[in-house]
Formats: C-alpha cells, structure tokens, sequence
C-alpha cells in the first residue's frame, strides 16, 4: 500500500473514526483503525463491535492494499503536521510498519494483520428513510440530556426514537429518561419510517452521531432493523447494534390533569434557579419554589452554606403551592428552550411537572418533585 493525502483531509477522517475507538482495549485490534486503499479512494474503519464507522476520503493510490494502524496515535502525529502538508503512507514489505512521511517529519507505526480486523456482517436492514440534518440535530439535542447513565437499567441507557401520532399528524418521536425525567420531542414522520420498529439508540451512538451532524447539511439516510441502525452521512456511515431490551410505556409518567400554569421568562428563571442553587448541597441540588398569585419564591437552604432567596414577577393565576426540584435537571431542561417564555404545568408537591417551551410545542419534558 502507498498513497499521498492531504493533511486536512486524513485528519478530518480520523477524527470521526477514532473516536469509536476505546482508549482501553482488551483485545489490541480494536485499538487500531483499518486503513483499506483502492482505486482512487481510502477507506477507514473503526469498531469497538458494538458500533462501526466507515469513512471514504479520496486519495492518491499509488498502490493499493490494506492495514491497520493506532488509531489515536495516528490521529496525533496527524494533529501535529503542519497545515498543508502532503502525507504519503506506505507499508513496509513485511507488512509490519506503516510509514508516516511528510517533509522532514517521519514516522514507523507497528501493525496488525488486516486479516485480524473483525468482519462486519452484512445486515438486512428493511426499514429506511432520510431525515434532514437539522431535524436529525433537534431531536438529539432536546432529548440526550435526560438519558440515563445507570448501567442496572440498561434499556434507558439510549433514546427510545419510534413513529407516533400526536393529534392525528403523524410524527418521529424521540424520548429519553432517566426516571427522575423525561424529555419527549417530535418532528413530522420521514417518507418511509412508518413501518420502522421502536428502537433504542444507545448513548455512545447518539453522540458520535451528534458530532457527525456538525459538519452535514444534507439529509441523513437512516435504515435499521430490530437490532441495528445505520446512519449514512454523504462519505460517512456509521452502523451500531441497538439496545436489546423494551423502553417502559412513558406515556404512562405524562400528566394530564396538571391544571396550575405558570409562565415565566425562561432566561430569568434559568438564572435565578442558578444563583440559588449555588447553597443547595452537593448531593441533592435540592430548590424550592414557592407559587403565589403572579409571584415566584426561589429558595434553598443548606446547614454548611446557609440560605438564599429570590423572586420572580410571574404569571400565575393559580392557588398557592410549594414544589422542590433538582436544581441541576431544573437547568438541564431550561436550557433545551429556544423561546423566551417556559411554561410549568402543575398538580401539587409532590406530582410530575411538565414543562413546555412555547416557541416549539413539538418539545415537552417531565419533571419529577423531591421533597425539600
């Protein structure tokens, strides 16, 4: 194998696969990236056997053939070359060192057999359909923050993305919760996902995922089975195994009957909720909020730090009532709206909340009370 490739371009492709490699690996090809060259075209893939990237930059191929190589390691020396630089790979006859050369900088990287790199398996995949980027980006953006990071309870270890309907209109649904939230957030329903299966993305795919987003304006094309998902961004595809397990009926945690609104500037109150919090202890975060006719009493107390106060000009028509939440779930959910005004639907102390963004009534996050 030799080939030549502009700096900017093998870094790009490296920093999408390499970061689907573990920086711990048991089993040491699954540290390295394959490097496939052929026709005018080098291929890189990286796995960590739950999740594939595939990436195809154009080159050019003096030689063709294939390696594997460190992925972060070549990521670095990579990193650290001059802008503009040529880089010519090349593999040594035995097959045991890849070449690193540009200008005077050059490098020898040891190898393992190509033929050691796991095989991806051809999947069917019968359900597919293309999203745009943007609302791709949405749906991530206002759901991930509520994944759960509890390993016992695998199955909210990921978004539950599925059809739905919501006032007859058909939709994609993404919602994510860790049991103490829950975020649900919709777009209109692709052309082609209506026969998809409910599927859960897991958390380290929905944020590779993300990252890829960042540098796409064209369409995504999503295919996926029962147990894998691809995604397809122009040169880029990224294939993971899904979350084998059910997502809990969420719809069962949705209140309806919260009749007490409140509506509040949603950047005063985020920074309210943040002043305060600054007493509440490390471990609970705990705030209370004291409802009043068109008043709103931020509080927290801490026997090391002592207390704090603030109140807000609201509008709330209701009866009066107190309500404790986590400060930081509070501030995760506040920052996902885009709009200036927040609205809270509420019951009583100790029922879910739901909140509202009403700039984007496609958005809405539950919230459950703590004791204070």
């Amino acid at each position: 194998m030799k080939i030549t490739i502009e700096r900017a371009t093998l870094l790009s492709a490296l920093g999408h696969v390499q970061s689907v490699v573990e920086r711990r690996n048991t089993i040491p090809i699954l540290s390295n990236v394959l490097l496939s060259a052929d026709g005018g075209d080098l291929l890189l893939t990286a796995t960590d056997l739950d999740l594939t990237i595939i990436e195809t930059v154009g080159t050019e191929v003096a030689q063709g053939g294939a390696t594997t190589a460190a992925a972060h390691t070549l990521h670095d020396i990579v990193r650290k070359l001059p802008d503009g630089a040529q880089i010519e790979l090349s593999l040594a006859s035995d097959q045991s060192r890849l070449s690193v050369v540009a200008g005077r900088s050059s490098f020898a990287l040891p190898c393992l057999p190509k033929e050691d790199f796991p095989v991806l398996a051809e999947d069917n995949l019968p359900s597919s359909f293309e999203i745009g980027a943007d609302d791709l980006k949405r749906l991530i953006d206002k759901s991930r923050f509520a994944i759960s990071t509890e390993e016992t309870r695998y199955y909210l270890n990921g978004i539950y993305l599925h059809a739905a309907e919501a006032e007859g209109v058909a939709m994609l649904r993404a919602v994510a919760t860790d049991g103490h939230r829950l975020a649900q957030v919709e777009c209109p329903l692709p052309y082609g996902a209506a026969s998809m299966p409910g599927v859960i993305v897991p958390r380290k795919a929905v944020l590779e995922v993300r990252r890829l987003l960042d540098q796409v304006e064209e369409p995504v094309q999503v295919s996926l089975s029962e147990t894998k998902i691809r995604f397809a961004f122009g040169k880029t595809v990224l294939t993971t195994k899904l979350i084998d397990g059910t997502f809990p009926d969420y719809q069962r945690v949705i209140p309806s009957g919260n009749d007490k609104i409140l509506e509040v500037d949603c950047k005063q109150f985020a920074e309210a909720v943040d002043r305060v919090s600054t007493i509440s202890t490390e471990k609970s975060r705990s705030i209370k909020l004291t409802l009043e006719k068109e008043k709103l009493h931020l509080s927290a107390n801490s026997p090391e730090s002592g207390s704090a106060d603030e109140e807000l000009v609201v509008s709330y028509p209701g009866e009066d009532i107190e309500i404790g939440f986590n400060s930081r779930y509070l501030l995760d959910i506040a920052s996902q709206i885009g709009g200036e005004v927040a609205r809270l639907d509420l019951a009583d102390s100790v029922s879910p909340t739901i909140l509202r963004d009403l700039a984007d009534e496609r958005a809405l996050y539950v919230l459950m009370p703590m004791r204070v």
